[in-house]
């Protein structure tokens, strides 16, 4: 199993993902300390490119914290799911961003 590093440190510091299986159509991975409100949000993203085919989260089991998530595409799920995460934390930034000129 490859262990993936996503560059947003803030995001992502305490996950461990692993790849299950990855080909040209379809990933599966497994994520560990997760919480799946944040993967909801990239499902989401996935879920308006035309490319996926599907995009799945689960809880595997609530007693061992591990989500998997399933990206089927039309080409290169990988891509994707960085496009999405990428997509997902600019759109919480500006959320963000909202809220903070809002509380001022």
């Amino acid at each position: 199993m490859t262990l993936i590093y996503i560059y947003n440190k803030f995001f992502f510091d305490q996950l461990n993902i692993q790849v299950i299986n990855s080909d040209a159509k379809e990933s599966n991975l497994s994520i560990k300390d997760a919480d799946i409100g944040a993967l909801y949000i990239i499902q989401h993203e996935l879920l308006k490119d035309k490319n996926t085919e599907f995009a799945g989260v689960i809880i595997k089991h609530p007693l061992t914290n591990e989500i998997w998530m399933r990206v089927n595409s039309k080409s290169n799920p990988m891509g994707q799911i960085t496009a999405a995460t990428d997509t997902a934390i600019s759109e919480v930034a500006n959320l963000q961003k909202l809220i903070n000129s809002q509380i001022k």
